[in-house]
């Protein structure tokens, strides 16, 4: 009986943390800064050359909640 409690806390806290980390929008419409630059990149020296941009832009998605 003691430790039903206790997995009922846990289960509670869990899913009281999900909907903090919701995106607010989108993601087609997140981060159009970083994704802009991010494809221009590719379109003009390919996908290889632009490590850097596109984790900026995985960084600023996972700042509005994506999970990537």
């Amino acid at each position: 009986m003691g430790n039903a409690p206790v997995k009922e806390v846990s289960a509670s806290s869990t899913v009281e943390a999900a909907p903090a980390t919701k995106p607010k929008c989108k993601a087609c419409c997140a981060c159009p800064e970083t994704k802009k630059v991010r494809d221009q990149c590719i379109v003009e020296r390919g996908e290889s050359e632009c490590g850097d941009l596109i984790e900026a832009h995985k960084k600023c998605m996972r700042e509005q909640g994506f999970n990537i």
